[in-house]
């Protein structure tokens, strides 16, 4: 398939003359990050520029600068580079309150996501559309490819188990661009009370979902490389037992094991430092796989999401009753993964469980695309 970079895509970010008429005499408040990028320059300062009036920003997880842990929580503060509020949308506070957006008319979203159901930022997506529907706010979505937007599969998300990792009924990989995930989950209702959002999307040109597409800016700490940006959809899963994905290396996600793991003939150890301060099994040799090259080279065209690793380990962990966390069936967004696999199911089996709620999910997804599949 054709791989795309920024070079051979527009971004919704680029096409100015389809959305700055909207913010003419508007009070803009943005949720962004580091990957808020128009060129090698931040949409803030090319807003600003503009002399577009921008009051605040709204940062998700990670923070405004993208140097936070996963799960930690950032503080709200002010941008040292232009002096304006940061408010965190992590932690306490993952939705705007209502005073937060009282001195606001317009919000812009401008986020590169990576195309999973637990990557946080689809869930800021959809709690910023909806305190924005509350208050009669617009919101303005300016589009970006998804890195793995050439496929959906997975688990589809048993609503028992909606958390701020899963809120819609939406398998692991979802295959839609933030823009398209927008459009579904005010089209289909999925906001609280099902409020509809005042929602524009400025569509990317020169894209379509049977495109790779090669990221230039790591999309948050852990996620380095595009061969970790394939293999996540499948480690992630490993974020819920007690297997380390390589969190505290040089290449997080493109490794796996544990002090006791009995396969593999790698070994790492994790250290404390920026982006993981505290990872699992910190100072401590772990054995196991070597991912490097696997997500790029095998996982990113068989357009699937990769059981054995999770199987196996759970295997050679001797069936431990502690291999899985209560985290497990959040990231899953349902408690079947689990149990299949302590079951013994194989994976064809496990596949085959998910084709009834793909097959649905698919007929949803079809409504809201803006790119074509061939």
């Amino acid at each position: 398939m054709i791989i795309k970079t920024d070079a051979d895509v527009e971004l919704g970010a680029e096409r100015m003359n389809e959305y700055l008429p909207l913010l003419k005499g508007k009070r803009v408040a943005l949720v962004a990050n580091h990957t808020s990028l128009i060129g090698n320059t931040h949409l803030v300062d090319t807003l600003r520029s503009l002399k577009v009036n921008i009051v605040k920003v709204f940062a998700p997880e990670h923070g405004f600068r993208g140097a936070a842990d996963a799960g930690e929580k950032v503080q709200s503060t002010k941008d040292t580079k232009t002096g304006l509020p940061l408010i965190s949308l992590y932690g306490d506070n993952k939705k705007p309150r209502p005073e937060q957006l009282a001195d606001v008319d317009v919000v812009i979203f401008d986020i590169q996501d990576v195309g999973a159901r637990f990557y946080t930022y689809i869930s800021t997506l959809s709690l910023v559309m909806e305190a924005c529907a509350e208050k009669g706010i617009q919101l303005i979505v300016l589009d970006r490819p998804n890195p793995n937007g050439h496929y959906t599969d997975g688990p589809v998300l048993d609503p028992a188990f909606s958390s701020f990792v899963g809120m819609h009924p939406v398998p692991v990989v979802h295959g839609m661009s933030v823009g398209e995930y927008a459009k579904m989950v005010n089209g289909e209702g999925w906001l609280k009370g099902r409020v509809k959002c005042k929602l524009q999307v400025i569509s990317c040109k020169g894209w379509q979902h049977n495109q790779y597409y090669q990221l230039t800016v790591p999309p948050s700490p852990n996620l380095q490389t595009m061969n970790a940006i394939y293999l996540y959809p499948s480690l992630c899963f490993f974020e819920g037992t007690f297997v380390s994905i390589g969190r505290g290396t040089s290449k997080p996600f493109e490794m796996i094991g544990f002090p006791e793991c009995t396969l593999g003939d790698f070994s790492f150890t994790p250290k404390s430092g920026p982006g993981s301060k505290s990872p699992l099994y910190e100072n401590k040799e772990c054995k196991g796989f070597n991912l490097s090259g696997f997500g790029e080279n095998f996982l990113r065209d068989t357009k699937s999401i990769y059981l054995f690793w999770l199987q196996n380990l759970y295997e050679s962990s001797g069936k431990n009753t502690k291999y899985f966390n209560d985290f497990f069936d959040k990231l899953a967004g349902t408690d079947k993964l689990r149990k299949q696999i302590l079951e013994g199911k194989s994976e064809v089996e496990i596949r085959k469980s998910w084709e009834p709620g793909l097959n649905a999910y698919r007929q949803i997804r079809k409504k809201y695309l803006l790119y074509p599949e061939v």
